[in-house]
Order: structure tokens, then C-alpha cells, then sequence
């Protein structure tokens, strides 16, 4: 399966983006331009926004202040079918594994959705799987039904949230491997982790995250380095953060 040939929605823009609740500011003025294709890692401690900002520019919650922007078209829930999330807990219904992709298809108009679902458990290495009841798996297998069901819906950018949070070491390095082949084929990937080790190893930019506020955006080579802030050389160095 290929992605479909259509204009990208890409780059996304970020302009002023800000979220209250409570009383409080959760997040402060993110200005920032997402451009098309490699990982980005969104980073930070505890509580610094990351799972908020994505959850923004998904859609799922409208930002206080601020705009989100896709590119290529003003509708936005014509793009909202071209970008997806996977969260660190995602849902599984109450269904086999196969059942689970094939209501994703049926639910966004796919034909021959069990085709298709098949072919994608096979690509993620979970056809073997495919009858199973999807609430049964290991936290490692349901996260890769959930990029499966995702990436059968061929979205230009894959929204993830901790992907590997409370995996074990094997789990892990299969879900990076799905990870790495997915921007190899050209999906942009934009990703929240705790794990600074994960960040290395995949991403090729970094967005540091803390207190609700864009930090810095550099090169992960350039950030790894030389990180340009206190707060980013003492999280780097495992410090905590307040």
C-alpha cells in the first residue's frame, strides 16, 4: 500500500497557540512550523505540555488562543483524515484485532476494508494475531494493532503520543522499527517521549517543552550537543525540572 498522491498539508503552522483550564495557563504562546516528512521528538518533563500540544494540533481540543494551519486546505475536516494519532494508551474495542482496523476503514468510507486490514496486520507482523480479541493482547501488541489501524487509513502525518511508555525493552524496539520504516516511506512523524535515549535514536529535530512554553527548537544533533538553555543542560543531564 502506497499513500495517496494528493497535495500535502504540509507545513503545519503553529501561531500563537495557547490553552487555559482551571484558571491556569497550560500552554504559552507556541510559535512554530512543522514541515513535511522526518521525526520530530517533542520533549520535556512532566507537565510541560507535550501531550496538550498534540492533542491541539490534532484537533481533538480547540486551543484557547492561537491558530493550527494546514497547508493545503482550509477545511479541516477534509485534513483531519490525512493526519492521525496513536496515544500511549490507545482504546481497543471490544472485537478481534482484525475487527478493530476494519472499523477504522468502514468508519472513514474505505472499500474492501478487510483487504486492506489484513494487509496492514500483516505489514506491522500481526496477521497471526488477527483473530484474536484485540483486549487480550500484551501493552506491545495492542500498541502496534494501533499504529496498524492508523497507518491503514494512509495518513500524511502520524501524531504519537509516548508510544513506548511502560514497554518493555522488546516491545520497545519493535515499535521504533515501525516507527523508522513509517518516515522511511515518507509519513511525517511527530512524537511526544519521555525518553531521551528514544529521542536520539529516531528524530532528527527536537521541540523542549517546559512549563507549558516552547523551550527550544533545534537539530537533534545541534540540541544534544549544544543545548542553548539551562533548562534543556539540566534535563538533558537529568536534573528535575519545577
Amino acid at each position: 500500500m502506497t499513500m495517496q498522491k494528493q497535495a500535502s498539508i504540509l507545513p503545519l503552522i503553529i501561531k500563537d497557540l495557547g490553552f487555559d483550564a482551571g484558571g491556569k495557563n497550560l500552554l504559552l504562546d507556541v510559535d512554530i512550523t512543522l514541515p513535511k516528512a522526518g521525526i520530530t521528538a517533542i520533549i520535556g518533563p512532566n507537565g510541560a505540555g507535550k501531550s496538550l500540544f498534540l492533542r491541539l494540533c490534532h484537533g481533538l481540543i480547540t486551543p484557547t488562543r492561537g491558530q493550527v494551519i494546514w497547508h493545503a486546505r482550509p477545511d479541516e475536516i477534509a485534513n483531519r483524515k490525512r493526519h492521525m494519532m496513536v496515544f500511549q494508551h490507545p482504546l481497543m474495542l471490544r472485537r478481534s484485532v482484525q475487527a478493530n482496523v476494519m472499523h477504522a476503514l468502514q468508519a472513514t468510507g474505505a472499500a474492501d476494508a478487510q483487504n486492506r486490514a489484513r494487509f496492514a496486520l500483516d505489514r506491522f507482523g500481526l496477521l497471526s494475531l488477527a483473530e484474536q480479541p484485540a483486549r487480550l493482547l500484551s501493552g506491545g501488541e495492542k500498541q502496534r494493532v494501533a499504529l496498524a489501524r492508523a497507518w491503514a487509513l494512509e495518513p500524511e502525518v502520524m501524531f504519537l503520543d509516548e508510544p513506548t511508555s511502560q514497554l518493555d525493552p522488546g516491545a520497545t524496539r519493535q515499535i521504533e522499527e515501525i516507527i523508522l520504516t513509517m518516515a522511511a516511506e515518507g509519513m511525517t512523524i511527530i512524537m511526544a517521549t519521555h525518553d531521551l535515549g528514544q529521542a536520539r535514536r529516531l528524530s532528527q529535530r527536537i521541540v523542549f517543552m517546559h512549563r507549558g512554553r516552547l523551550i527550544e527548537d533545534a537539530s537533534s544533533n545541534s540540541f544534544f550537543a549544544s543545548p542553548a538553555t539551562a533548562e534543556a543542560r539540566a534535563f538533558i543531564a537529568g536534573d528535575l525540572l519545577w
